[in-house]
């Protein structure tokens, strides 16, 4: 997936109200971007790391920067939370997915019974696709989520529901940090969220993680990673 060009680079001076931060462009101006990532941020937001933005010339865009990489230890993570769906929906429109091949369509933003919302509905409605963005890495282990996530648990419950009818359910994790080596789930920061995965993986959903291959021109889903429960 191509990341709109060209990006901005600069530092990061300071993040606030979750959904702000503000950014010395390395041409010497200082802006506020939008933080497109409602998590923590831990191990992603480091006060004078390099980040990169993007800039829309919307009329209707209040704020036309968009924080979008941050570069730690030497190379580039992606912290828009926006963009891994776009990936994902990328990846299935040129089958690159080996495990969802088998489903010809798909679509998105499914509005279910309950009032909840999911990611994707595969095929004619025969499996549910959630997907998650992953940036906190330690110890080469990415870790979900990075801050008490009520709604994250919300959907492997719907997930599961789904499976319990006799359908399919997959829950993948969009890792954009290159040092990580394996999955887990971040039982310290939310173990409620911790348990459910695992209840969700004894019913029956299937659990995927795929890092992506994050650069200034795009972002590329390049490998599965180990998942340890």
């Amino acid at each position: 997936m191509k990341l709109p060009s060209p990006l901005l680079r600069g530092k990061l001076l300071r993040r606030y109200k979750r959904f702000f931060a503000d950014i010395l462009l390395d041409r010497g101006e200082e802006i506020t971007a939008v933080t497109l990532n409602t998590g923590s941020m831990k191990g992603v937001c480091i006060i004078g790391a390099p980040v990169m933005v993007s800039h829309s010339d919307s009329p209707t865009r209040k704020i036309p920067y968009t924080w979008e990489l941050v570069e730690i230890a030497g190379k580039w993570v992606g912290i828009n939370t926006h963009l891994p769906n776009a990936l994902v929906a990328e990846a299935l429109t040129n089958r690159l997915i080996p495990e969802l091949t088998s489903y010809k369509t798909f679509h998105r933003e499914v509005n279910l019974p309950s009032g909840s919302r999911i990611d994707f509905a595969l095929g004619n409605d025969e499996a549910l696709l959630e997907v998650k963005n992953v940036t906190l890495v330690e110890n080469g282990v990415a870790l979900f989520p990075d801050s008490v996530t009520e709604r994250g648990t919300r959907h492997l419950h719907e997930l599961m529901e789904f499976v319990s009818q006799g359908k399919q359910a997959y829950m993948l994790y969009v890792v954009q940090h290159h040092l990580a080596k394996s999955f887990s789930p971040a039982d310290e920061i939310d173990p409620v969220y911790g348990t459910t995965v695992r209840d969700a993986y004894q019913a029956g959903v299937k659990m995927l993680a795929m890092k992506a291959r994050v650069s200034e021109q795009e972002i590329i889903l390049t490998e599965f990673l180990p998942i340890e429960l």
